[in-house]
């Protein structure tokens, strides 16, 4: 998954508006503690970080 798949999905699942500050905000425990925007940085694959995110929201298997 690219990068930019993954800011569409979550766009779409949490809001244009507030997608970036919830990447910012929400830490993660699927990624040790850690925000979206921090587990990018660190390097963490693309679809880790979806996967996690997907966890997290309770999104339905269609939107794995």
């Amino acid at each position: 998954m690219r990068e930019t798949e993954l800011w569409r999905r979550l766009d779409s699942h949490v809001g244009a508006g507030y997608a970036k500050s919830w990447a910012g905000q929400v830490a993660l425990t699927a990624l040790d503690s850690r925000t979206v925007l921090e587990a990018l940085a660190d390097g963490v694959p693309t679809r880790a970080v979806w996967d996690a995110v997907w966890v997290a929201l309770e999104l339905p298997d269609s939107e794995r």
